[in-house]
């Protein structure tokens, strides 16, 4: 039952699965950013914009 509830909580990368890891940011800042540990994908959350600007690293 946990390990189900994990997988709504954990997002992951989609093109190596790893989980994805939050960027420290300062904590008046409503911009997060979460990273792949490998440095395939970056998901950033825009409050202005009210959405998730998503980046995949090709190379």
């Amino acid at each position: 039952m946990l390990r189900l509830l994990d997988k709504f909580f954990h997002e992951h990368c989609p093109q190596c699965g790893s989980t994805l890891i939050v960027c420290k940011t300062p904590f008046f800042s409503s911009h997060i950013i979460k990273t792949c540990p490998n440095g395939d994908y970056t998901k950033e959350f825009h409050p202005a914009l009210e959405t998730y600007i998503e980046t995949r690293n090709v190379g």
